[in-house]
């Protein structure tokens, strides 16, 4: 049997450099930004609790707020900064028969992302619950456009492209997963300088992972994004950056397919 040709956009070794790179900056760091991780932990606590979920066996990837190892416990939870959700998959894999899975992340720079999510449903135990949550296309506006206003006439691959809300439900009934549900909510976050900015970006993982990346900004280029994100400020003189958390919910069926 052929291997599936998948387009390589992203690269999995910057995709891991990013993860755990952000896992130093957070333990180096006590104010390191989380907000991002925080909500989604706090989102997936409630998710649990409506659900009235009580894993035994669950696994977490990604950065994931104490608010849900809590809630987890006393189950064996196995957290992992990152997951290897690239193919070819490992389907003999011991990382298999959980009852719940928790992906914070990293679904934003996946190659296969309709694999990743079959991957994910294959780990779980029969009538398992896996919920993904990522950000959003909808997302960091302010910054995209002061980026391409720091190379006018010039197009460079600086911000890697995000899954669209609305292409996610295809995704869930191509992957199988049983009652799938995608939704949204967005952060709102104040910044009076574009360098705050890509601090927290990279405090979570959100940075550049790209197979196929410019080099950075020059010194000009630098200082032009820096002044074309403040004209977008408010009255105050700060901007109103968006982020936009998507996330999907699913069950592997009890049959296990």
């Amino acid at each position: 049997m052929s291997q599936i040709q998948v387009p390589r956009i992203f690269s999995s070794d910057r995709r891991r450099a990013r993860s755990l790179r952000a896992v130093s900056r957070q333990e180096r760091d006590p104010s390191a930004a989380r907000f991002i991780s925080d909500e989604i932990a706090a989102d997936m606590t409630e998710r649990l609790q409506f659900v009235r979920a009580e894993p035994d066996r669950a696994l977490l990837v990604g950065q994931v707020g104490g608010e849900l190892l809590s809630h987890l416990a006393p189950a064996t939870v196995t957290a992992l900064p990152f997951l290897d959700l690239e193919w070819p998959y490992d389907l003999d894999s011991p990382a298999r028969g959980f009852d719940f899975i928790g992906i914070s992340g990293e679904l934003d720079a996946v190659n296969d992302l309709p694999g990743a999510l079959i991957h994910a449903r294959n780990a779980l135990a029969p009538g398992g619950l896996v919920i993904a949550s990522f950000v959003g296309g909808g997302s960091l506006q302010h910054l995209r456009r002061a980026i391409m206003a720091a190379e006018p006439g010039r197009t460079a691959a600086r911000m890697h492209p995000l899954v669209d809300a609305r292409a996610a439900p295809d995704l869930l009934q191509r992957a199988g997963w049983k009652d799938p549900v995608v939704d949204t909510f967005t952060l709102k976050v104040r910044y009076g300088a574009l360098d705050r900015l890509v601090s927290d970006l990279r405090d979570q993982a959100l940075g550049n992972a790209l197979a196929d990346h410019a080099p950075p900004l020059g010194k000009g280029a630098l200082a032009r994004a820096s002044s074309a994100f403040l004209d977008q400020a408010d009255d105050d003189g700060k901007v109103t950056e968006t982020f936009e958390i998507i996330t999907l919910t699913g069950r592997r069926t009890l049959a296990g397919t």
